[in-house]
């Protein structure tokens, strides 16, 4: 019996697997899927590289605070595995379905669900994890590097792994589990996220104003301008993670419009169609951050800059 037909005999009606995987569905798909495995061939490709780029820049770069420095080194690693892992599988399944081989699409299928569940939750975790830093390192100031400890980070990544690898393993013994684990998990850290950049964005404003009038005085002139000077460059640092916020955001919000859909609506080839495009377009966030580190992140740009540079010399010698 193959893994599929244990996970379907736990549902009450006709599963996902089951009818993608079936040819009364993707009979008229595809071209399609043909066309989506040879693009996500390229994002794995460019998912990998780049985030082994990322990973070698961040254990090179000395100037992070080290927790922060986890916290990043973790999402990459997760950004890493899904052009490793997660697109080969779904690669996998797109062209079991088609040339027709069902066991080996269901049992694809089935381990590609499991490992997305697993790396997407790390991500919102570890995500939610460096906004509420951030925050952390606002409101604490001087005692930040004391109270967020390199042990500290460390335990908060192994829980997140702990965790994730457990909700999603209950995948393959009771699909809700791991459903409503999603549904928990999403909502909680969308809210935290936005919570702490709120509270972030509040608290400089108003030490901006204080700033501003301290400058009346001649004596504080210096000290004012270093204030600005520190905010100015932990605003640079917050709008580096921001973008991989919104970057998740807009990469996972059509997948889960599509599978409401799915859930709710008729079944048919089009909301089929669709569901693989935003998987595509959820794999593409993968591939897209190593870009952001680089841009929005400046310690992580100088570094890669360096490691580019001397692999190229190496490479000319």
């Amino acid at each position: 019996m193959t893994t599929y037909q244990n996970i379907t005999e736990n549902a009450e009606e006709k599963t996902y697997e089951r009818l993608f995987c079936s040819q009364e569905i993707t009979a008229g798909i595809r071209g399609y899927l043909i066309f989506l495995s040879a693009f996500n061939v390229l994002l794995a490709i460019c998912s990998s590289l780049g985030n082994i780029l990322i990973l070698i820049a961040l254990h090179k770069e000395t100037t992070l605070h080290a927790p922060s420095k986890l916290f990043l080194r973790s999402l990459a690693t997760t950004d890493l595995l899904v052009g490793v892992i997660s697109e080969p599988l779904t690669i996998t399944y797109w062209m079991s379905a088609v040339r027709k081989q069902q066991d080996d699409c269901y049992n694809a299928l089935f381990t590609s669900f499991i490992a997305s569940y697993l790396l997407c939750g790390i991500s919102l975790l570890t995500l939610t994890a460096i906004s509420v830093d951030r925050l952390l390192a606002l409101t604490l100031g001087l005692r930040y590097r004391q109270v967020v400890t390199v042990k500290k980070a460390c335990a908060c990544v192994i829980m997140f792994w702990i965790v994730s690898i457990i909700f999603s393993a209950m995948y393959a013994q009771n699909v809700r589990i791991t459903i409503w684990y999603s549904h928990i998990v999403i909502p909680v850290s969308f809210f935290t996220s936005v919570s702490s950049y709120t509270k972030i964005f509040w608290e400089l404003h108003h030490q901006e104003i204080q700033v501003r009038g301290n400058i009346i005085q001649r004596e504080q002139s210096s000290n004012s301008s270093s204030a600005a000077l520190n905010i100015s460059q932990y605003r640079k640092g917050v709008s580096g993670v921001i973008w991989l916020q919104v970057a998740v955001a807009v990469c996972y919000l059509p997948h889960g419009i599509i599978t409401a859909l799915w859930t709710y609506s008729e079944q048919s080839s089009a909301i089929i169609v669709l569901r693989q495009f935003t998987i595509t377009l959820v794999y593409f966030n993968s591939s897209l951050n190593p870009l952001l580190y680089c841009w929005k992140i400046s310690e992580v740009r100088q570094s890669v800059k360096e490691l580019l540079r001397r692999t190229l010399c190496c490479l000319l010698i």
